[in-house]
């Protein structure tokens, strides 16, 4: 039997698998939601178990045969394993509390999740908090979810370096190339837990300083750009982004100078070798107006 095609038949199968596949994935995601909120009630009674020192209730939320490793590779095997490991816990440090930073959970399977977080113990005598990061398996067995393996591992603060890593060359300091006039020096360093590259400025002229500026280079996680913020000592600021292409950088930026005008920029960096870049200025416009362009300069790295 010959079969036709009908555009309006298809069409309709189509929107009717798409309306199929859609219900089927809300289902499924309202079922995960329902599991969820089961594993973060499990995380609710593991810390209030911690708070009472009941080490056997604590316990209880594993499997049998589950495992806890701290940070340094001490395995807790067994609830019995981990019921002892824990009483000696609260035993030798009183009072202390935690406080858990739930992170994403993953369902394997049915019946199977992982979860990654972090973990800060709070000392009763007002030290930092010791920190970890965990990830925790769970299991589902007659219904009810456990704890089957809980694995700590040291703690890394959070970091954007990898975002920032294209910009690392310029870490150091670097001078204007010039043998008049006036003088720019730059100096670039790694913010805490290299999350900002942070830069100083300034210009002089004949040793006499003329201006100066701070400059905040860091990752905007919702444009998924490098985003940067500057601030000079005549009281003006700024904005702007910063794109690659090849060797060359370039610096977009509105600023808002002490008057209230806007000058407006895109300054291109060019790396020409590990130690010269070159810096030219252009578009330039000053509440609307154009400016003329600023010439390339040369910058070396100071030595």
């Amino acid at each position: 039997m010959r079969m036709h095609y009908h555009p309006l038949l298809c069409g309709l199968l189509g929107v009717l698998l798409a309306s199929l596949s859609a219900s089927a994935d809300a289902q499924e995601s309202k079922a995960y939601a329902a599991e969820e909120a089961a594993l973060l009630k499990n995380a609710e009674a593991f810390v209030e178990a911690f708070h009472k020192g009941d080490a056997k209730a604590l316990a209880a939320l594993f499997t049998v045969e589950g495992d806890y490793t701290d940070q340094v590779g001490k395995r807790l095997k067994g609830r019995d394993g981990i019921e002892a490991g824990f009483a000696k816990v609260f035993a030798d440090h009183k009072g202390l509390k935690l406080r858990l930073n739930v992170g994403p959970i993953r369902f394997l399977a049915p019946g199977v999740a992982i979860e990654d977080g972090t973990a800060e113990l709070l000392h009763p005598d007002g030290t930092p908090p010791s920190r970890v990061r965990y990830t925790n398996v769970h299991v589902k067995k007659d219904g009810k979810w456990y704890f089957d393996s809980v694995r700590d591992a040291p703690y890394t603060a959070p970091s954007n370096y990898d975002k920032l890593a294209d910009l690392e060359w310029m870490i150091g300091s670097w001078s204007d190339d010039v043998a008049e006039g006036p003088v720019a020096n730059v100096t670039f360093r790694w913010g805490d837990n290299q999350n900002y590259i942070v830069s100083h400025s300034s210009t002089s002229v004949k040793n006499h300083l003329v201006s100066g500026g701070t400059q905040w280079i860091g990752w905007d996680p919702v444009a998924k750009i490098v985003r940067s913020f500057t601030f000079d000592s005549h009281g003006g600021f700024g904005e702007g982004t910063w794109m690659k292409t090849g060797e060359q950088w370039a610096h977009k930026t509105t600023y808002t100078l002490r008057d209230g005008k806007k000058l407006m920029a895109t300054d291109l960096i060019t790396r020409i070798d590990a130690d010269t870049v070159s810096w030219q200025s252009k578009d330039r416009t000053l509440d609307g107006q154009k400016l003329p362009d600023i010439k390339e300069v040369k910058m070396k790295r100071a030595k």
